[in-house]
Formats: C-alpha cells, sequence, structure tokens
C-alpha cells in the first residue's frame, strides 16, 4: 500500500488541496484501501491550523471538503512512514532531501515532475486570489490523475 504525503511550506494552501483532491480520487476510484495519504509543511508556524479559508471554499466548490485536515509539520519519522513524498516546489523538495535521513528508502520528488513529468511548481497561492487558488486545484486534479494512473498501472 503506497503511502504518499504532500508537502508545501506551511501545509495551508497548497498540500491540502493535494492531499484532498489525491484522496478524492482515490476514493472515486474505489482504491481508498490501497493508499495512505497525508499532508504537511515545511515550516510549523501554522501547525493544529485549519487550511486557508480560500483552499476549503475551492475544493468545496468542486465537492471536496478538506475541512477536517490540520497543518501539521513534517517530522523525521515521515522519511519511514511515507515511499513518497512530493515536495510542491523546488525549494521544498531542496528542504525534504536536506533533512532526509541517510539509508531512508521514501522517494522525495517534484509533484508535478513526478506526476506529470513537467519540472513546474505548484505556484503558491496565499497572496493571490480565489483565481489563483482555483488554479492551484486544478493542477492538483491533473496532477493527482497521472499520479494515480502511474501508481496503479491503470
Amino acid at each position: 500500500m503506497p503511502a504518499i504525503l504532500f508537502v508545501c511550506l506551511g501545509n495551508i494552501c497548497r498540500s491540502p488541496l493535494a492531499e484532498g483532491v489525491f484522496r478524492h480520487q482515490v476514493q472515486t476510484a474505489r482504491l481508498a484501501h490501497r493508499f495512505t495519504i497525508d499532508s504537511a509543511g515545511c515550516g510549523g508556524w501554522h501547525a493544529g491550523e485549519l487550511p486557508d479559508k480560500r483552499s476549503v471554499a475551492v475544493a468545496q466548490a468542486h465537492g471536496i471538503d478538506i475541512s477536517d485536515q490540520r497543518a501539521r509539520q513534517i517530522h523525521l519519522d515521515d522519511f519511514d512512514r511515507f515511499d513518497l513524498i512530493l515536495g510542491l516546489d523546488r525549494d521544498n523538495v531542496r528542504h525534504l532531501t536536506a533533512m532526509q535521513p541517510q539509508g531512508s528508502q521514501a522517494k522525495v520528488a517534484l509533484y508535478l515532475e513526478e506526476a506529470l513529468g513537467t519540472a513546474k511548481n505548484v505556484p503558491d497561492p496565499y497572496y493571490g486570489g480565489t483565481a489563483d487558488f482555483e488554479a492551484v486545484y486544478h493542477l492538483c486534479e491533473k496532477a493527482g490523475a497521472g499520479l494515480l494512473k502511474a501508481l496503479t498501472n491503470a
């Protein structure tokens, strides 16, 4: 059962959307029993907080409820608990790679590169508006579908 962790800077905008969208896609495909899915942030300043209300609203507009998620900071034991740790941007990947314990079997990768073969960042919508959050949602929807296909060989 693959364990997937989505990681952005604070775990309130991008990674909750990526987690929620992928979880929804996995459930829709009736494969929830085959996956462990979570999200975290490189930093811990939002630990325990709900996702950004704009992320919640965009997800809800597409029939996905992420309102029960709570932000958390990535921990060293995540590198043992998860098979695939996906940074939403290159800075996240650099942070994850630098903190990854020696001997860890987790694969750290850039989300869009791993899912779609596109070496691009998922842009941080935090200082933007609704359209920026909507754009992140659609990127996560496309990447989630690609990742699911790759992981299930479907």
